[in-house]
Formats: C-alpha cells, structure tokens, sequence
C-alpha cells in the first residue's frame, strides 16, 4: 500500500527540484531564443494576465512572481505521479528506473501541457521558445524529477557499506 503522505512530501522535493532546473532551462531558452531570461517565465503567468503577459521580456512582480510560483506549483503536481510511480515500484526502484520514470512522466507533463491542454491553461513558454529549447526544458524537468531520488540512493548505499 502506497503512503501517501510520503509521496507528497517527497513531491515537494522533487518537485521543486525539478522546477528549479527546468527554470533555469527556461532562462537559457529564453536568452537564446527571445534575449530575455525572464520571458518565458512572465510568459506562463498568462493564466492571469492573458497575452499581455505573454511579450513581456523584463523581470516585474506583477509576471516573473506569478509565473514562477504558478511553474513551481505544477511542477510539485507532476512530481505528485513521479513519486506515486517510484512508491509503486518499491525495491525496484534503482536509479536507472528513476530516470526511466522521470522521463516518462516528463514527456507525459509536456504531452499535455502542448496537446491536451486548453490554450488560455497551456505554460505559456511554449510561445516564447524554440521547439530545441522546450527539449532542453522538459529534459531538464525530468533531470530535476530524479536527482533528489538517485542522490539519496545513494546516501544509502553508502550507510549501508
């Protein structure tokens, strides 16, 4: 049976983890690709400010905050699956497999994001970067996804040396 409690509490981790590194992809996307780190950021608060929000390109509370806060949130939901699957797999679970499962649940976050979703709840940052930098991004979610499980693997090896 699944404990639940520490599958959120390893989400808010990993999560943040994962949104963390994805955020940093998304700065480099967004130098690279619209010259403004914070745009594809303020690009993802659109879910409150609607396309104004989707061409700023420089930092502010009104854009950066929500759209980091709101990237952040969605990532702890989809390390919610991330972690729900590592707890299912159990013993199993060794780091290839944390990869494996982190890059699935990552193609399934962006699978969704950019065909399932409803534009005005899509990231946002979809329209801000090349589809090479939304790679690196979601490649980064799932690098982000799987750290925190895969160093603490390795804490217990060796504890247990």
């Amino acid at each position: 049976m699944i404990d639940w409690l520490r599958v959120l509490r390893r989400a808010l981790v990993s999560g943040s983890g994962a949104g963390i590194v994805s955020l940093v992809a998304l700065a480099c996307g967004g130098q690279r690709d619209c010259r403004s780190v914070f745009a594809p950021v303020n690009a993802v608060s659109h879910w409150i400010w609607r396309s104004v929000a989707l061409g700023q390109q420089e930092p502010s509370l009104r854009y950066t905050l929500p759209g980091a806060g709101i990237h952040h949130a969605m990532s702890i939901l989809w390390a919610l699956l991330f972690e729900e699957r590592i707890a299912r797999a159990g013993s199993r679970s060794g780091p290839l497999r944390t990869i494996a499962t982190a890059l699935g649940v990552s193609a399934a976050a962006c699978f969704v994001d950019l065909r399932l979703t409803p534009e005005r709840l899509t990231p946002g940052f979809e329209r801000r970067l090349s589809p090479e930098s939304l790679t690196v991004v979601y490649l980064a979610f799932a690098l982000g996804l799987a750290l925190p499980s895969i160093i603490e693997m390795q804490h217990s090896d060796r504890r247990r040396r």
